[in-house]
């Protein structure tokens, strides 16, 4: 299930706990970095799934698909990415509040009239920051906390001890505002919030890129009409006992048996072998992997999610929604959090009143406290690791089962594979020529690039990949034909 809205660990906690308080559930787990929740139960009730999209929403977040495909930075404003224009415009508004502290260290004196910082930081404060009070209202209508409401808290109490000391003080006197603390927090923690966001699309790029390996339609035959009668249907429609028709260089559009034709299938996909396998009436062919020169018919054995590419899809999703047990620790510390640190921000505020502070300093500290910690860093860390070392594991042709696994890869001492073949780069290359004594190399390889340019075969393509390499020319072949 995709959870919208969540953005700490302690939504995490909330979000986990409002499922498995569910009739049926008998676990769930709910990635911050993911968004989403993987919620184990009981079969055979078909509501199941609308009451744990209403207690997500009855929680203060937003149930929704999940779609590891979309990219939010593909529309762009004038080039920008369009999620990234509201760090810009807050980094452009709150510039002119911070310059004056690096003028300070150069003895100048740069600081802005306080109605011109008041009209700085407010947009800043409450336009680019609403994201910030809206999740706090969430968090207080669940009676709950989270770190926007750390960031609301601190940075408004800034804002308005700054307005309140402008407006208390006496005609031509300085006062010192804090106007330039409030609108940069807000800014920094709006930029780290946009960086996490890249970061996890880029992390399901390894996703994306095994979805890009299924077709979106095949050729379906139906039963008793002549083949000329074929019609294309989208993939997700196919059924086990269609029979389907795949062209050469295609794609298979599912799991399944060659009823007809001969050809030969590049599965380095699957096997990481660099070798095409060779396929006849009776054979069985894998989803997502390359037909070669074959005309084949194909009878689908399985399609969709009980296809091999769809179960290694989502072992992978599997990976990097799990958590590894240092993450539950996390998990737990978050949980407790923000109470705490509130319980500390109060505390620092009455301590410095007890010790005869004015108000404005016990608010300064006490400012501070909520501050500093405002960034979630705890919540989002592990789940960004896990999801960047699988990411790069699976797109390097490697699976990793669950995060427990990835953690504790680093104990390792040694590897042992069971065959060679698939240690390769899934394409063969030409490593040595010996020509015939009295004939040339370059004379010979030229000739059979030539031969082999009009072919697919992944032997063909490593003599013109070696023929390229050389920088050599060939003439054209005519009259081909490939047996």
């Amino acid at each position: 299930l995709g959870i919208g809205g969540m953005t700490c660990a302690s939504c995490v906690s909330r979000v986990e706990r409002a499922l498995r308080k569910q009739p049926g559930v008998l676990d769930a787990s709910v990635n911050l970095a993911t968004e989403t929740a993987r919620v184990k139960a009981t079969a055979g009730d078909a509501a199941l799934a609308a009451r744990l999209k209403r207690a997500v929403r009855d929680a203060g977040y937003e149930p929704r698909a999940i779609e590891a495909d979309s990219d939010p930075d593909a529309e762009r404003w004038l080039g920008i990415p369009r999620h990234a224009w509201p760090v810009l415009l807050a980094a452009l508004l709150s510039a002119p509040l911070a310059l004056p502290m690096v003028g300070d260290l150069f003895g100048k004196h740069w600081m802005l009239p306080a109605l011109w910082q008041f009209l700085l930081a407010t947009p800043v404060q409450f336009v680019l920051g609403a994201r910030f009070y809206r999740a706090a209202w969430h968090a207080l209508k669940a009676r709950t906390g989270n770190m926007e409401l750390l960031v609301a808290i601190g940075t408004t109490a800034g804002w308005a001890l700054s307005t309140w000391l402008w407006w208390r003080a006496e005609p031509g006197e300085i006062v010192h505002l804090y106007y330039e603390g409030s609108a940069v927090v807000i800014t920094l923690v709006l930029l780290g919030k946009w960086l996490e966001a890249r970061a996890k699309r880029q992390t399901t790029e390894a996703i994306r890129a095994l979805q890009a390996l299924r077709p979106e339609r095949a050729r379906l035959l139906p039963d008793g009409v002549r083949r000329m009668e074929m019609v294309e249907v989208p993939v997700e429609e196919l059924l086990p006992g269609d029979r389907i028709q795949v062209l050469p260089g295609e794609r298979f559009a599912a799991d399944g048996e060659v009823l007809e034709g001969h050809t030969q299938a590049d599965e380095s996909m699957l096997t990481g072998e660099a070798m095409p396998v060779a396929k006849a009436p009776g054979s069985v062919v894998t989803g997502g992997s390359l037909n070669g020169e074959g005309l084949v018919v194909v009878s689908v054995s399985a399609s969709g999610a009980q296809s091999v590419l769809a179960h290694i899809i989502a072992l992978v999703q599997d990976a990097q929604a799990g958590k590894a047990p240092v993450q539950r620790l996390v998990d737990q510390v978050a949980a407790v959090f923000v109470p705490v640190v509130l319980l500390i921000g109060l505390a620092t505020l009455l301590g410095w009143l007890m010790a005869g502070a004015p108000l404005e300093s016990a608010m300064q500290h006490a400012v501070a406290v909520l501050v500093i910690a405002c960034p979630c860093a705890l919540g989002l860390a592990t789940p960004a690791a896990i999801m960047a070392g699988t990411g790069v594991a699976a797109r390097h042709g490697i699976l990793i089962r669950d995060a427990q696994a990835l953690e504790l890869a680093h104990r390792v001492q040694s590897v042992a594979f069971d065959k060679t073949g698939t240690l390769t780069e899934g394409h063969p290359r030409l490593l040595s020529l010996r020509a015939a004594p009295g004939q040339d190399d370059a004379t010979l390889l030229s000739r059979a690039a030539a031969l082999q340019a009009g072919s697919a075969h992944p032997l063909a393509r490593a003599v013109v990949d070696a023929a390229k390499d050389k920088g050599l020319t060939w003439p054209e072949a005519r009259d081909m034909q490939a047996v």
